[in-house]
């Protein structure tokens, strides 16, 4: 019997991802990336799921776990760094239990908030270890299962997230979706039905020309024809794309070739207007024009987003008794110590010196008071479109999943409840977009949408500026020479040959990846990301020059050392074993 009381639906998106850092490092910056992610949040998450699954509850959540960090989470590197870096962690708490004891300057009821945190630290990492040995170190296996339950539905993204709308040539981009695609399908065992385009940016087709460098506008087709082509069927946009937002034109000023950019989607590309109100709590199609298969879009509800990551406004920030994440317990000023923490956020703007010590116990509430305040502004959200369109609405609240856990050390404990919450209301439900579309269909109502991200102004600005413009330059000239060696030498059986051709395609991926100019612009791990960029390019480069040399039966031959820089790099960087080249040939990605 229909519920008249139902407002609508609400899917909370996940996504999960991090660059490519096995054997890059490993801190401050590089594989302790990966261990901090799956510590605080991955294994958190699949327990907190498991755990309301066990008591009974049906918990759906849509997540994106991108191709390369599939391929990192199943590497046998991490498996075995994962299990040290654990108890090293909770190593480093017993000597902080071993310190506070001792420490004469502590007051007592001081002394026992350090020592209970202490403890708990070593419980955490402890019972960690113990459930990554439960599940046979197989985080993939775990998220696979809870898809195959129908529990989550888990999207894909571009393989290396590489940045659409920036990359020169089809064949890159079509390069990213094949591989992802078919990367899902080793991981997952079937195929993805929806997926999260790198930094929800998009491009329209039109008449398009490099920001960098020499070149002649030429028609373009829009990223949904790379999705089509892959046969996905979903994505997710900023709520300014589908509004026709143009503060994009605002953040073009700040950089010449941004605005030329700018200036040439504006002058080419003719947006059309609907004749009915847009809305970001319904789904559309996107015109055909370039795509044989259907394509839809969500789009992200941005007040219900503030509530969570929002610095000043969001529960993390605004709930000072949380812990806080960047002060940290070391011993000496070049990281000797835990590095665990003890302190709470206190208050948004209250510095290191400042912060008050943690007190799980005062969480309790708290969460409790977030998870229904969320709940019933999404319901709040819904019920006001459900008077003003008469038909219940399907709320998208994305976020990094890396902030629930990681960041906001809490989160996955908000997003139990969360999942309780909703449970119990009849009047909204919690479900995950492939349950929404296989209830309701493919949308019926088609809009056009325009260029742009969820960064800074709707813009490409964190991705293309003067910071990482240089980034372009080498991106654009590997991307030309890896389509010409492909589409010449694919077919040829050579086994050498196409040993070179694969891995000339994945340090082409990795090249390409967004993080590189986000760590760039943002400054954080800047060197990092400069020097992985200056790595794959010049990774590149030599392979250019030994695919020629070896294909046409130039002097000076291959010579061993250059086979050992081959399997070097087939070690280091090892992923998509199942590469297909032929995603590179020039002509592949038509339909």
């Amino acid at each position: 019997m229909e519920n008249k009381n139902f407002v609508g639906s609400f899917s909370l998106v996940l996504h999960a991802h991090l660059p490519w850092v096995l054997n890059y490092g490993v801190w401050p910056h590089g594989t302790n990336w990966v261990h901090e992610a799956a510590a605080e949040t991955y294994i958190p998450l699949l327990m907190e799921l498991n755990k309301l699954i066990d008591e009974g509850f049906t918990p759906k959540i849509t997540i994106d776990i991108t191709p390369v960090l599939c391929e990192m989470l199943a590497a046998d590197v991490f498996k075995s760094g994962f299990i040290g870096y654990c108890k090293a962690k909770a190593a480093g708490a017993l000597s902080d239990l071993e310190e506070f004891e001792n420490r004469k300057d502590l007051g007592d009821t001081e002394r026992a908030n350090y020592i209970r945190m202490a403890k708990f630290w070593d419980e955490f990492y402890s019972r960690t270890v113990e459930y990554f040995e439960e599940i046979n170190q197989d985080i993939m296996g775990e998220f696979r299962k809870l898809l195959k339950g129908g529990y989550l539905d888990i999207t894909t993204c571009a393989a290396t997230h590489g940045y659409a709308p920036l990359l020169s040539r089809e064949s890159s981009i079509n390069g990213q979706f094949k591989t992802a695609v078919n990367n899902y399908k080793k991981h997952f065992q079937q195929a993805p039905h929806g997926t999260w385009l790198a930094e929800c940016a998009y491009r329209p087709g039109y008449n398009w020309k490099k920001p960098i460098g020499e070149d002649k506008p030429h028609y373009r087709p829009g990223v949904e024809k790379f999705l089509s082509k892959n046969n996905l069927k979903y994505f997710f946009i900023d709520t300014a794309l589908l509004m026709g937002g143009t503060s994009q034109g605002v953040y073009a000023a700040r950089f010449p070739l941004l605005q030329s950019l700018h200036e040439q989607m504006v002058k080419e590309y003719k947006h059309v207007d609907s004749d009915f109100p847009r809305s970001p709590l319904e789904s559309y199609l996107l015109p055909n024009h370039d795509a044989k298969n259907p394509v839809s879009i969500f789009t992200r509800d941005e007040n219900t987003g503030l509530l969570v990551w929002s610095g000043e406004h969001g529960y993390p920030a605004t709930g000072g008794a949380y812990l806080d994440f960047h002060k940290k317990h070391y011993k000496d000023s070049m990281g000797g110590g835990s590095g665990l923490r003890y302190w709470k956020i206190t208050s948004p703007k209250a510095d290191m010196g400042a912060k008050m010590q943690y007190y799980m116990p005062d969480i309790n509430d708290l969460l409790d008071q977030n998870a229904g305040h969320f709940k019933e502004a999404v319901k709040g959200v819904l019920k006001e479109y459900k008077d003003k369109s008469g038909k219940p609405g399907f709320l998208i609240a994305p976020y990094d999943a890396e902030l629930f856990g990681h960041w906001w050390f809490e989160g996955v404990w908000f997003i139990n409840r969360l999942i309780r919450f909703f449970a119990t209301d009849s009047e909204v439900e919690m479900t995950h977009c492939h349950d929404y579309l296989d209830k309701n269909g493919m949308p019926d109502k088609q809009v056009s949408i325009t260029e742009g991200s969820w960064g800074e102004g709707s813009s490409h600005y964190i991705w293309l500026n003067k910071e990482n413009t240089w980034s372009w330059e080498k991106i654009y000239e590997v991307e030309d020479f890896v389509e010409e060696l492909v589409t010449k030498y694919h077919q040829k059986e050579d086994p050498g040959l196409q040993r070179m051709l694969k891995q000339l395609c994945r340090e082409n991926l990795l090249l390409q990846a967004s993080d590189w100019q986000f760590l760039i612009s943002t400054w954080s791990a800047r060197d990092y990301a400069e020097q992985r960029l200056d790595a794959h390019y010049t990774h590149c480069k030599r392979l250019e020059n030994m695919i020629e040399r070896y294909a046409t039966g130039e002097k000076p031959e291959i010579d061993e050392k250059e086979w050992e820089f081959l399997g070097l790099l087939e070690g280091n960087d090892s992923l998509f074993e199942e590469i297909d080249i032929t995603a590179w040939v020039t002509d592949d990605w038509k339909e």
